[in-house]
C-alpha cells in the first residue's frame, strides 16, 4: 500500500513526528534547564510581598509589553549583562492552579526591558508615579496608566502611602494613595536587580 495513499499512516507519522520533535527540540531541553538551574550566588528568593507583586505583574499583563531577558547583543547592553538560567531559579509557579512558572521573560519590548529595573530606577516614589500615570515622570511614554491600583481619598489615613503627583496629573480633589496591590507590585519591581556574574562565578574579575 502506498504511503501517500494511506491517510491514517500519513497522519500518524506527521502527528507523532511533530510530538517527538517538539519534545526533543523544545519541551525536553526546557524541563532539563528548569530542573538543573541553580540560583546565582548573591541572589535572594522573593519575599512574600514581592511574590504577591509578581502575581499582580502577571495579572495586569505587564509581560505583554516588557521582557526580562537581556540578549548577548551589543544593543541590549543598556539593560544589563546577558541573562543566565540562574537568574530565573526563584521564579516559581504562583499557585496550585498554575503549575508552571510565569513567563516573565516575555517576547516583546513595547516598553523597556525590566531585568534590572530595581537598579535603574530605585526610587519607590518614581515607581508609584509611573504606575499611576507614566506621563507624570516620562512625558513621551506610551504605557497605559494603572489608576485602579490606587485610591483617591478626601483625607488619607496616617499610615497611607501618599503619591505626590504633580498638580497637572493630580485629581481635581482628594489625595491619591497606593493600594496593597500597588505596594506589592512596586516591591516586586524594585526587587528586579541582576547579580553581577563576577560575584556569581567567584572569579574576582573586574
Amino acid at each position: 500500500m502506498s504511503f501517500h495513499k494511506n491517510h491514517w499512516l500519513l497522519f500518524s507519522v506527521i502527528f507523532f513526528g511533530y510530538i517527538a520533535l517538539s519534545w526533543i527540540v523544545a519541551i525536553g531541553p526546557a524541563i532539563w534547564v528548569q530542573d538543573h538551574a541553580h540560583a546565582l550566588p548573591g541572589a535572594k528568593p522573593l519575599t512574600p510581598i514581592e511574590r504577591r507583586g509578581l502575581q499582580v505583574y502577571v495579572a495586569e499583563g505587564c509581560i505583554a509589553c516588557h521582557t526580562q531577558q537581556v540578549r548577548p547583543l551589543k544593543m541590549d547592553a543598556v539593560w544589563g549583562r546577558p541573562s543566565a538560567p540562574g537568574d530565573y531559579a526563584y521564579v516559581k509557579p504562583l499557585d496550585i492552579w498554575h503549575p508552571y512558572a510565569p513567563a516573565v521573560l516575555g517576547s516583546e519590548r513595547t516598553g523597556p526591558d525590566l531585568t534590572s529595573i530595581g537598579a535603574r530606577q530605585p526610587s519607590e516614589i518614581w515607581q508609584y508615579l509611573h504606575l499611576y500615570n507614566p506621563r507624570s515622570v516620562s512625558p513621551d511614554s506610551i504605557m497605559p496608566a494603572f489608576p485602579w491600583l490606587f485610591k483617591v481619598v478626601a483625607k488619607p489615613p496616617a499610615d497611607a502611602l501618599v503619591v505626590p503627583l504633580p498638580p497637572t496629573y493630580a485629581p481635581p480633589s482628594g489625595t491619591v494613595v497606593a493600594t496593597d496591590k500597588a505596594k506589592d507590585l512596586v516591591a516586586y519591581l524594585l526587587s528586579l536587580k541582576q547579580v553581577p556574574l563576577q560575584v556569581a562565578c567567584g572569579s574576582g574579575a573586574k
